[in-house]
Formats: structure tokens, C-alpha cells, sequence
């Protein structure tokens, strides 16, 4: 597991802005709220070994046989279990999210021989640069190698179309990774799912580990998926904030085409930024430099509400004069 994953707010006390998750902050949780309330008699005995009922309600919504859908304790669990199950060539596209290198490290570390061929790993939308591929370029990587992995966390944060859980279950060399913590802003619930072929789907459930998912956040999930809308951040919004941070001089912002954008500083590292702004702003962003490929001047920031964007902007330009 890398240290400094986004949103670690737990270690800056006083934060009155996060930018350092790519989840929107201001979610009206009130409804789930009251309904896990209701059901906490749910803790007095062991939660379903595997999350069924879950799985089927998400087969249902998503068309696929409930065979192709499994649920995990976030999309965290999902990458290391397919690490774990697919001993294969890996190949990832970077920079990315770091805990693919780290699954696929720990699980080299401890095998006694892999199979055969190669597997690519796609992040997509890709975090944390904001990059979307297509679905026909997604397609051609499924032509070129025996297992994609396509993590596709962040989907519903941009408007690009992208593989649909029907495609990714019939194609069978694709296991498709989602994250219900992001799609309805739950981070502290760890709810994520695969979709895959049943044949692949097979392969995976025989390294799952029983009771993964804990009863509270299967009944969350069920709620969400039958009662709740998922989240849609505002992109124009996003994309003003990327304009205005474009402006500053000292700082490039790369193209996005989701809520969150890569950012550098010419003269500055990403720590004392994330420090300065902490301490004198009550501000969060996220010091990108542990993502492989990146450097010190690396942070990333994701869009908010139209007054904290601005509010941003504005110290990020008091700790540049």
C-alpha cells in the first residue's frame, strides 16, 4: 500500500476546503443515513460470505447474468484480488493510480510461477491525470492483449462514453473494475465490484475471501443502487477552474476531461503548496509525487463548489507572489 493516498484529511486539522479527493464533498448522505440507522440489527450476525443479494440487484440494473458481477470491500480489493488471481505478464499505463504496481508487486513476491501471457491495465477515466479513452481505443487493446483490466472507478465523472458492463461481461479477456464508494460519494464504506465473463468471473471467486464485505455496507449498497442517483460532477465547472489555474503563472494544467486535473509548479515543490495551503487556508490538494512517473511539482486538485474553487485560486496565487 503506497503512503498518501488522496483526502488525507487526518492529518491536517482545520480543513475547511478538500480538494485532495477526486470525490465531490458537498453529497446529502442524509437519506442513507437513516436507513442504515434502521437496519443496524444487521451487525448482530455474519454478513453474507460473498455479497449475493448485492450482486444480483447490480446484475439486474446492469443486465448481465449475476454470475459476471462480484462485490468487494471497494475497488482497492478488486485490483488486488485480480493481481492475485491472474499471474500473467502485467503491463500498466502510467502515471496511474499506484496501488496496481503495488498488487501486482506483492503478488510476484509470493508466487511460485506465473501463466501464460500478458495483461494491460487501464485506468480509465485515469486518475490523476483526468485522461478518457474511447471505447474503440479501449477495444483495441482488448484485440492486443489476453487480459485488460479496466478500471473504470471514475465513470460516471465524465461525459466520455465509455466500455459498458455488457461488453466488458461478454468480451471475455476483460475484467472491469467500479467503485460504488465513487459514484456515490461513500469513501468510508469500501464498496466496490467486478464485471467479467463468467469463466473469468470463476477464476476470481476462488481466491475471494469470505466475508469481505461487511453487512452495513451491503445494505448501504443495495439502498444506493435501488434508491439513490449517482454522482455528477459539474464539468463546466471543472473546466473554469482549469482555465483560471492555467492563468497563474507558474503553474500548468494538463487537458481533463473529468472533475480533477494534474497540475505543475515551474518554481515550487507540491509539499510546500500543500503545506502553505493547509496551514494559512484551511485548504486540502493532493501532492501528487508518489504517482510513478511524476515529480515533486506534481499536485492534483478536484473541482468543488464555485466559491471554494475560487477561493482556491486565489490562495494559490497569494503563495506564489
Amino acid at each position: 500500500m503506497i503512503n498518501g493516498h488522496g483526502d488525507d484529511l487526518y492529518h491536517y486539522p482545520g480543513i475547511r476546503m478538500n480538494f485532495s479527493s477526486n470525490i465531490p464533498q458537498h453529497v446529502d448522505l442524509s437519506a442513507l443515513k437513516r436507513h442504515l440507522a434502521s437496519c443496524l440489527d444487521v451487525i448482530d450476525t455474519y454478513p453474507e460470505p460473498e455479497a449475493w443479494s448485492l450482486e444480483r440487484l447490480l446484475a439486474q440494473q446492469l443486465g448481465v447474468s449475476e454470475q459476471c458481477v462480484i462485490v468487494t470491500s471497494g475497488a482497492t480489493e478488486a485490483i488486488y484480488l485480480t493481481a492475485q488471481t491472474f499471474r500473467m505478464q502485467h503491463h500498466i499505463a502510467e502515471p496511474t493510480f499506484s496501488e496496481y504496481a503495488d498488487a501486482i508487486s506483492l503478488n510476484e513476491a509470493t508466487s511460485h510461477g506465473g501463466e501464460a501471457g500478458d495483461a494491460l491495465w487501464l485506468c480509465n477515466p485515469n486518475n490523476p491525470t483526468g485522461t478518457v479513452m474511447e471505447r474503440q481505443a479501449v477495444g483495441e487493446q482488448m484485440s492486443r492483449y489476453d487480459l485488460v483490466v479496466v478500471d473504470q472507478s471514475y465513470e460516471g465523472y465524465t461525459d466520455v462514453p465509455l466500455l459498458t458492463a455488457r461488453e466488458a461481461a461478454a468480451a471475455g479477456n476483460v475484467v472491469q473494475i467500479h467503485s460504488l464508494t465513487k459514484a456515490y460519494g461513500v469513501p468510508g464504506l469500501r464498496i466496490g465490484y467486478i464485471v467479467t465473463s463468467a469463466r473469468l468471473a470463476e477464476r476470481l471467486r476462488r481466491q475471494l475471501r469470505p466475508w469481505s464485505v461487511n453487512a452495513l455496507a451491503i445494505e448501504a449498497g443495495k439502498y444506493l443502487v435501488a434508491h439513490a442517483t449517482p454522482l455528477r460532477p459539474d464539468l463546466a465547472e471543472a473546466q473554469r477552474l482549469r482555465r483560471q489555474l492555467s492563468a497563474i503563472d507558474g503553474i500548468s494544467v494538463a487537458p481533463t476531461r473529468t472533475n480533477f486535473m494534474l497540475c505543475t509548479l515551474r518554481d515550487s515543490t507540491a509539499a510546500d503548496l500543500k503545506g502553505h495551503l493547509a496551514r494559512h487556508h484551511g485548504i486540502l490538494i493532493r501532492d501528487a509525487s508518489n504517482f510513478r512517473g511524476l515529480t515533486p511539482h506534481h499536485f492534483r486538485v478536484a473541482a468543488q463548489q464555485t466559491e471554494e474553487n475560487d477561493a482556491l485560486v486565489r490562495a494559490i496565487n497569494d503563495y506564489l507572489k
